[in-house]
Formats: structure tokens, C-alpha cells, sequence
């Protein structure tokens, strides 16, 4: 699946802003407190709202003061979040729509709407419709239907007005659009990697994904050892290639049910433990372990994934997450360096800035004095440390 467009409105630094024409590699610049890391606390707050509730989600993101600290400051009105994405390339756009309000100081969802357009005219057939917890969903498959009237509508009351309609509903096959965006939403994946997380050995145990901050990473090793093979030779090769010296990383269970990570140099007979191995080193096989998931989540967030990393890797990381964003997922990247922004193309690249002190969303490919550089040969992080981001300043 892939997302298209994101549209918010009232949502912390976002008064009204809007991403159009998202590619599978999106990559964010700007300066410091200029929202990039907020527009990733979208997917964060959608997935809690979908695992738990929007009040829960609210709290998390704002604290105590909840909607009042989400919602963009010296505003009124309710918070707005858009997403537009596609199931596959040949696949209806979907639009689904969720607005927030408050009432007596609790969240309530003021309207929830999944729908979809058949072809490029006529107005969209709405899947789900739901405001303050009742509201109605399509039951039948819509490629089984010619025209809306054959839709089948069910009306459902939910136990509270801030739990999502599609938590829900996506857990049944009946409704299958509610469960297309229950799956993007519970299975993308907000990367906070921690390198000294990864370090220490792990009590054996199973994990088959990489976790938000890596703390598993000796676990997921072992899986791919021990379960895909052919991957995890994949991304030893990619390693070695990347890290001169590192030869092969495993992973071994001790005596006393601990899992060790360990990385073999081929210049020394013994591996050396994660903990007395370079920063850098950690990092590219965690982002090799993630990009090369047998079972990819839909959507990666990451955020500036240049620290520890030699700048002559970064031009090969960009390169690996264009690949994964090709392979059918897609990935948003914040970063600082522009040597990682030297490798990305015209297409791929978004600033942030501060406007009467609300973020608005720029794209490299509409500025003019931008493309025209880049159509000569100029390299995209060359061009932001000269100025041409108008202020979104390289750090």
C-alpha cells in the first residue's frame, strides 16, 4: 500500500498543510523545530488511536492537557487528519477522513469516513460513515459491485465515542476496505533506533520484526538465521560490502538462556560481542535487518538516520531505502546531513518551514530555481547548504 497524499488541519505545528503526490522515498528537511519529527508523530498517534483509543493516543502525544496541547495553538475547531493511498498501483484512491473534537474535556470523534472514487468522475462511494460512535459500514465487496445503490450498509453503534470505527471493523473480512487500512495502519513502522539498546544480550525469547528501537535486535538475527536463510546471507553480504572487515554476524543462545550478538572480523579468530563493536557498524545491520524483513510493513519512518554513519554510506543507504520504497513499500526519512540529501533525487525531496509561526510544507521539484539546478547537475544537499531551501537551514 501507499500513501498519496496527507492533509492536516489544527494538528500541532500544522494549521493547514498538506503533502500531494507523496513518492515511496519522501525525504524531509528543515530546520530544528520546524515539525518534521511531528509530521512522523502522525502515523504514531494512528496507530495508537487504532490499538487503543484517540483519548489514549491524544495523551501520549500531548500529555495530560491531551487535545487542548495537540491542536495547533491560538486555533478553534476540531483536529483534521487525511490520508489518500492506494492497496496497489492499479487500485481505487481511498480517502479516509478523521475529525477530532472535545466535549465536557473529553476527545469525541466528531466524523470518521473511509471512502473511494470507481474512476476519475462521479462522487465517491462511502465505505464508512461514522460520527460520535454510530454510524454506518459497507459490507460487500465493492469489486463485486457496478453501482453504489447495490452496497450493503450496516449501522453499528460503538461503546464510546473515541474509539475508532475501523478498530473495529477492520477485524472482520466483511469489511473489506475497514480492513485494507486497519493492515497500513497496524503494520507500518516509526524507527527510534537506540544503538546502545541493541547492544546488550537478550533474554531468549522470539521476535520476528525489528523493534521500534532495536532493543531485539540479537532475537530478529537469530529468527533470520535460523528461518530465512537466504535473507540473512542477503544482508551479511550487504554488510561486508558496506563495512570493511566484518566478515559475519550471528547470534548464540549461552548456558544461561541469554542471546549474544556477536559480529566476526576476518582479521581476528574470535567474534567480538555487539557491545565493543562500532556505532556504525550496529546501525547499518539494523537498518539492513529491517529493510530486508521477509514480511515488509507497508510504511518505514525514519528519523535522521545519518548519526553514527561514515558520510560515504549514506549515498548506499539512500540507495537501499529507494530500493525497499520499489519493492512496494514506502519510507519517509528526516535528516540534517546533506550528504545523505546529495543522493536523493528531485522527486524525492520536501522542506519544512516556520510561517507565521506554523509549519508549511515546500517540495524541491516545485521550485523552479531548484529543478533548473538539479536539470544541470547540481546535487541536492550542494543546493540546501548554499540556501536555496528557502529557510529550511542546513544544521
Amino acid at each position: 500500500m501507499k500513501i498519496e497524499s496527507i492533509r492536516l488541519k489544527n494538528f500541532k505545528a500544522f494549521k493547514d498543510a498538506e503533502m500531494r503526490d507523496v513518492p515511496g522515498l519522501c525525504v524531509l528537511v528543515g530546520a530544528n523545530g520546524t515539525g518534521k519529527s511531528t509530521l512522523f508523530s502522525v502515523f504514531g498517534f494512528l496507530k495508537d488511536a487504532l490499538t487503543e483509543n484517540v483519548h489514549v493516543a491524544l495523551t501520549k502525544l500531548g500529555g495530560s492537557r491531551g487535545f487542548q496541547e495537540v491542536r495547533s495553538r491560538n486555533t478553534e475547531g476540531p483536529i483534521e487528519i487525511e490520508l489518500k493511498f492506494r492497496e496497489k498501483p492499479s487500485s481505487p484512491l481511498i480517502t479516509y477522513s478523521l475529525t477530532i473534537s472535545e466535549e465536557n474535556g473529553r476527545p469525541v470523534i466528531e466524523r470518521e469516513i473511509l471512502q473511494y472514487r470507481r474512476g476519475s468522475k462521479g462522487r465517491p462511494w462511502r465505505f464508512l460513515d461514522f460520527s460520535k460512535g454510530a454510524g454506518k459500514a459497507v459490507t460487500n465487496e465493492p469489486d463485486t459491485v457496478a453501482d453504489e445503490t447495490q452496497l450493503q450498509r450496516e449501522e453499528h453503534t460503538l461503546k464510546s465515542s473515541d474509539i475508532l470505527a475501523v478498530k473495529g471493523l477492520a477485524q472482520f473480512e466483511k469489511f473489506p476496505a475497514s480492513k485494507a487500512l486497519g493492515e497500513l495502519i497496524e503494520n507500518w513502522h516509526i524507527s527510534d533506533f537506540h544503538i546502545q539498546r541493541a547492544r546488550p544480550e537478550q533474554e531468549a525469547g522470539y521476535a520476528e520484526h525489528l523493534s521500534k528501537e532495536g532493543e531485539n535486535l540479537s532475537l530478529v538475527t537469530e529468527y533470520l538465521y535460523t528461518r530465512h536463510r537466504d535473507v540473512f546471507n542477503r544482508i551479511i553480504e550487504k554488510l561486508t560490502h558496506r563495512v570493511p572487515g566484518i566478515k559475519n554476524v550471528d547470534a548464540k543462545t549461552t548456558e544461561e538462556g541469554r542471546v549474544l550478538l556477536r559480529f566476526q572480523d576476518g582479521a581476528f579468530e574470535d567474534p567480538f560481542l555487539a557491545r565493543h563493536v562500532s556505532d556504525g557498524t550496529i546501525k547499518m545491520f539494523a537498518y539492513l535487518v529491517l529493510l530486508y524483513d521477509p514480511k515488509p510493513h507497508p510504511l518505514l519512518c525514519v528519523e535522521e538516520p545519518e548519526n553514527q554513519l561514515y558520510p560515504r554510506l549514506l549515498e548506499e543507504l539512500v540507495e537501499e531505502f529507494r530500493d525497499y520504497a520499489n519493492r512496494g513499500g514506502q519510507v519517509f526519512v528526516s535528516t540534517h546531513s546533506p550528504d545523505f540529501l546529495n543522493a536523493t533525487l528531485l522527486d524525492e525531496v520536501f522542506w519544512l518551514v516556520k510561517e507565521n509561526g506554523y509549519t508549511v510544507i515546500k517540495r524541491a521539484r516545485e521550485d523552479k530555481q531548484v529543478a533548473a539546478y538539479m536539470a544541470e547537475g547540481d546535487q541536492m544537499g550542494y543546493l540546501w547548504k548554499q540556501g536555496f531551501f528557502g529557510g529550511a537551514h542546513p544544521q
